[in-house]
């Protein structure tokens, strides 16, 4: 392998560039995650509820009812809403990731400057370092020490070595050394592309929400069925009410069977969210994100450019070797390092005058291995790193530095070597000749997000490839109290290091397998971790915990993997990120109930009104229409359902996740929908004049169900919004005066069919409406203490 990179390649000269975009041999992969217009308006116009409403919709014109084809404009809102806010998701997004995108360093006879991924073209000369991810499948032509790790592509767990003439592959990262490549295959031709991306990231984010949503879907469907075609058949063959009457009737039945609403809501919550988010300089990659960091118990936090700023500065040099030239040392060090890490930088800004020596042999710094080092011929071989790596544990040299990590600083150690650095047995025997100590920034908001995550009960654990004292001493200065433990002295077996994850908070010393295998092990006992991280030594661990939080001035490699990446490098968004995917699950399970209820109530009426059209049949009884017409359930899905679920599910709420979601929403929707729909039907029959009632008497009964529905429904949103502020009681009480307004304009009560003149049948409505509003509210209680949930009327 050489040593030092010959730049002989000149790279593409502007021509032959532009001759490429013009034959189309440029990397034109369509960013991650991102829909076209017209595929976002195609997936919320031609959706499945979008056809059964238009279905519905043309049956209901066919009779020459306009006023009962109203619903019809719930496909208008529900598409233009739900493609308005994807829009605007899509535009945020877009902006952001352009800002969070790799950015290649081409070398071209103009000029190497960094170019977006899309602007490169094949044949380019494509420059790499440590933390760089290869962006297109390429052949090397030059190398210094450079390693690249595979393993997100083929699971390859060491870094493989490249030599001029080797293939790299787009998706895989670079951990050691520098170099250039060639691109070969662009596009979608090449390797990561071919497998749908998946060097970036191959799995969604496990989302409860999301399957829990198609679970409901799934039940409704199951009830839609048996329900809709007994319906269908009981208003059209037993009623004798002439088919006009029967189809109104019977689309009035089927509409508020369909959620229109609830997979919309979803999706309005997730984009708002997205927006929101976005105004925090946050790049959400997948969208479930959001809600996976609000499940999220541990937070697995890397120190170095999470906890502390990057930046660092020398504040002091202690000399142990006063026969060596240590300044020059440093100095030349810094000089010929092509990619300085934080520490390497901090020591060039110190040390600015190199002597001009010239390098023999170079070794860059791994992760894995916690030192650096350059051969000098005559001058010397000189390695820098860490003390407890490259002098003998217990040596006085060794608790020297660790005394002074104590105190929260990062300590190298420079030696000489008795071996040549790239030396298969280097580093060898090293003689201390100086401990350079390193001051880092703590973050100033650091403290404060920890304690957020401290009184939400999220576990935090330090994990960091510094010494263990020194990680220990940052993270006790933030408050956080546990034991510390150097990483060299965790166990292999899964379950043990579970269990010592348990114990202690702060870890030194670690690898990046070892990151990996901690996420692992904290996942094994059932939690679910987010871990944050800035640097190619975090990749992998990033890759695999179920939220990865990438800094947006970190490595290339970590941008890539992460599902969330916070470009304004804060550790101090993740709250709000958490308490984003916060308002979205507890916003959506809130939505979910009114929908759900909704179903379940007009599924029984349908199966009752049905079971007395087959009795009806049987023994000869008077047959039942259904009680609404299609304006009846538009009206009552305004201010039951439509527009508080709109408000509910953009409001605040920082009420912790909980697993569970399908269950609790069942529970709490099933009830009260048999209520509001046992009440309703009930409150029907009283009113009912059999098959020889008048227009006027039908209008009448009709309108009783109605208004026991419209209370009882009522009732159920004032549960829903539940604990209470001063906003979602006038939200109740607003809904609850608008039907009252409804009903007393005699306009209103002839566009919609209404008809309150018969005082007896009216008030009977709602007394039985009365009664079902104190049955939800005795089982909101009792629900409560069957789930052991505590209940409370009003916010703390």
């Amino acid at each position: 392998m050489t040593t030092t990179p010959e730049t002989t390649a000149a790279g593409l000269s502007d021509a032959e560039v532009a001759e490429r975009v013009a034959a189309g041999k440029t990397n034109d992969v369509p960013t991650r995650a991102a829909r076209s217009v017209s595929d976002i308006v195609r997936a919320n116009v031609f959706t499945r509820i979008n056809a059964i409403l238009g279905v519905l919709l043309i049956i209901v014109l066919s009779t020459g009812s306009v006023i009962n084809g109203a619903f019809g404009l719930l496909i208008i809102a529900n598409s233009a809403i739900g493609i308005i806010q994807e829009l605007r998701a899509k535009r945020t997004l877009d902006k952001l990731a352009i800002v969070g995108q790799t950015k290649p360093l081409v070398r071209r006879q103009s000029g190497t400057r960094a170019v977006l991924p899309n602007e490169v073209v094949l044949d380019d000369i494509i420059e790499i370092g440590p933390g760089d991810q290869i962006v297109v499948d390429g052949e090397i032509v030059e190398e210094a020490n450079l390693e690249v790790d595979e393993s997100l592509l083929t699971g390859e767990a060491d870094p493989i070595a490249k030599d001029p003439g080797d293939q790299v592959m787009s998706g895989s990262f670079v951990v050691a050394g520098t170099g250039a490549y060639r691109a070969t295959k662009v596009g979608r031709e090449a390797y990561a592309a071919r497998l749908a991306e998946e060097a970036s990231k191959f799995t969604l984010v496990n989302s409860e929400l999301r399957s829990g949503i198609n679970k409901i879907l799934q039940f409704i469907t199951y009830l839609l069925i048996p329900a809709g075609l007994l319906i269908i058949y009981t208003q059209l063959f037993t009623t004798d009410a002439g088919w006009r009457e029967s189809v109104l009737r019977m689309v009035g039945a089927l509409v508020p069977m369909v959620p229109e609403g609830l997979v919309l809501m979803t999706s309005i919550a997730f984009a708002v969210g997205v927006i929101r988010l976005g105004r925090r300089q946050c790049l959400v990659n997948e969208l479930p994100a959001i809600e996976g960091l609000a499940r999220v118990d541990v937070v697995c936090a890397d120190k170095t450019g999470t906890l502390t700023e990057n930046g660092m500065r020398v504040s002091d040099l202690i000399r142990l070797d006063e026969t060596a030239d240590v300044v020059n040392v440093l100095a030349q060090l810094a000089a010929d390092d092509p990619r300085p890490n934080a520490s390497m930088q901090a020591i060039a800004e110190a040390y600015r005058v190199p002597p001009g020596w010239t390098a023999t042999a170079v070794a860059p710094f791994k992760s894995a291995t916690k030192w650096s080092g350059v051969s000098y011929g005559e001058h010397g071989n000189w390695v820098i790193g860490a003390p407890d790596v490259l002098c003998e544990p217990g040596s006085p040299i060794a608790e020297q530095a660790e005394e002074i990590g104590a105190k929260g600083l990062r300590v190298l150690l420079l030696g000489r070597s008795d071996l040549s650095v790239d030396d298969a047995a280097a580093p060898g025997r090293v003689t201390p000749a100086a401990l350079v100590v390193l001051e880092q920034r703590i973050r100033p908001d650091a403290r404060d997000t920890l304690e957020y995550f401290a009184s939400q009960d999220v576990s935090i654990k330090v994990i960091s490839g510094d010494n263990a004292v020194s990680v220990g001493a940052v993270a006790g200065s933030l408050g956080l109290h546990g034991e510390t433990m150097d990483a060299r002295q965790l166990p292999d077996d899964i379950e043990k290091l579970a269990e010592t994850m348990e114990e202690c908070t702060t870890f030194g010393r670690v690898r990046p397998d070892q990151k990996r295998a901690m996420v692992h092990a904290l996942q094994s006992h059932g939690h679910t971790v987010a871990m944050t991280g800035d640097g190619v030594n975090d990749v992998l661990a990033l890759k695999d915990a179920d939220i990865g939080v990438a800094m947006g001035a970190g490595s290339s490699a970590s941008r890539a993997v992460a599902q969330i990446v916070l470009l304004d490098n804060k550790f101090a968004t993740l709250p709000y990120v958490v308490g984003e995917g916060r308002r979205v699950i507890g916003n959506i399970e809130r939505v979910s109930n009114l929908f759900l209820t909704k179903t379940v109530y007009s599924v029984l009426l349908a199966i009752l009104v049905g079971l007395a059209g087959l009795a009806s049949k049987i023994f000869g009884t008077d047959p039942l229409l259904f009680p609404f017409q299609p304006i009846h359930v538009t009206i009552a899905a305004w201010f039951t359902i439509g527009i508080p679920a709109f408000i509910l599910s953009l409001a605040p709420n920082n009420e912790r996740a909980k697993p569970g979601f399908v269950r609790r929403v069942m529970t709490s929707a099933l009830p009260s929908g048999l209520v509001v729909g046992i009440a309703t039907f009930t409150s029907y029959l009283v009113a009912y004049q059999g098959r020889n009632a008048s227009p006027v008497e039908q209008t009448q009964a009709s309108t009783a169900a109605l208004i026991t529905l419209l209370v009882s429904a009522v009732w159920v949103l004032a549960v829903v919004a539940r604990p209470y502020q001063w906003w979602r009681v006038a939200l109740v009480a607003v809904s609850g005066l608008a039907y009252v307004v409804i009903f007393s304009i005699p306009l209103a009560q002839e566009l919609f069919m209404l008809d309150i003149s018969n005082v007896r049948t009216t008030t009977i409505a709602l007394l039985i409406g009365l009664v079902g509003a104190a049955a939800i509210e005795v089982l909101w209680w009792v629900e409560g203490a069957v789930l052991g949930e505590r209940r409370r009327l009003w916010r703390e």
